[in-house]
């Protein structure tokens, strides 16, 4: 089933909400619901916790020294975690741009009027393989990375995680060591397709194989029955 993601108007003042369709009921007096999951926004959570997650994000595009304001007025310095090259993709009214299209994934469930749909949008779970810009030129693209729990105020990484990119690749030598123990002290052979038997053998062998198989099912009657 498809996933539809809509943007949600609480408040005139405030941003919208976004959210994901999960069912759309009609009531008793003819209104229709919709049953959401909510996804918050940077200035929802607190400034520890935002500090926390450009922490433990698998990628952020965040420079050295980089000041967050928090909604509330608090300053978080932001430790940088990506490369050189993801830095320079991004100037400062795109990383600006960026930060209002990050989103934190909740199991919370809310029952919403479906009157108060203001438009559609869509969040997809970032990947190393993404690039950051293509999200600040693609319009109602969003991302998320963590989710975050409104009870405990922690924040997990998403169990749906695709591990893919540079961080998750194997560390290849370019050159094998070779230690001096022969080969047949390090290695133990499993099957070998050399077996010196030549083509009028193997079908010897299967002949023989068929003919013990039938031999053994005409002294079982009940099988000989089943498998003439």
């Amino acid at each position: 089933m498809a996933s539809y993601y809509v943007y949600f108007e609480a408040n005139p003042s405030d941003p919208y909400q976004i959210r994901r369709i999960e069912e759309l009921n009609k009531t008793a007096n003819s209104n229709v619901e919709a049953r959401v999951a909510c996804f918050y926004r940077r200035r929802d959570i607190s400034a520890y916790l935002v500090n926390q997650a450009d922490r433990r994000q698998i990628t952020t595009p965040w420079d050295d020294d980089d000041d967050v304001l928090n909604e509330g007025g608090s300053t978080v310095t932001v430790p940088s975690t990506t490369t050189a090259s993801s830095q320079q993709e991004l100037n400062d009214v795109q990383k600006h741009q960026l930060r209002h299209r990050e989103l934190f994934l909740t199991r919370q469930i809310e029952t919403l009027l479906a009157t108060n749909i203001r438009g559609k949008c869509l969040v997809t779970l970032h990947n190393e393989t993404e690039s950051f810009l293509s999200y600040v030129n693609t319009d109602d693209l969003f991302f998320y990375q963590l989710v975050y729990d409104p009870q405990q105020k922690t924040l997990l990484a998403d169990r749906g995680e695709i591990r893919v990119g540079g961080k998750y690749q194997a560390d290849v030598p370019s050159q094998m060591s070779v230690d001096d123990k022969p080969d047949a002290v390090r290695e133990d052979l499993i099957w070998n397709c050399s077996t010196g038997l030549t083509e009028k053998q193997i079908e010897q062998f299967l002949i023989v194989a068929r003919s013990i198989g039938t031999f053994a099912r005409a002294l079982d009657c009940p099988t000989a029955l089943k498998h003439p």
